[in-house]
């Protein structure tokens, strides 16, 4: 099944949609020109597929695209994410 990940800045989070169920978040706060990800979670019976990253990649990927926020990591998910990614650290000193 197909997933998708939508902002949901009404709820301050990212979520990871399949079908009509959310199946994972990530949780942000806006301090001025940051983004800082605070949480990342997926249900627990999805754990270890994949989808973390896939849910990460697509909120680090809208960020990028849409607008020019620094990414401030506080999720220590997000941190490794970006860590093993470094085609995303350019997002932790715009």
């Amino acid at each position: 099944m197909n997933t998708v990940v939508e902002n949901r800045p009404d709820q301050n989070q990212y979520a990871l949609v399949e079908g009509d169920a959310t199946v994972g978040f990530a949780a942000y706060e806006i301090v001025g020109d940051e983004i800082r990800f605070t949480h990342t979670e997926i249900e627990p019976s999805r754990r270890s597929t994949g989808l973390g990253a896939q849910l990460v990649q697509g909120a680090l990927d809208d960020v990028r695209e849409g607008s020019e926020r620094r990414v401030v990591p506080l999720c220590p998910f997000v941190a490794d994410y970006i860590d093993e990614h470094v085609d995303y650290r350019e997002l932790l000193t715009r």
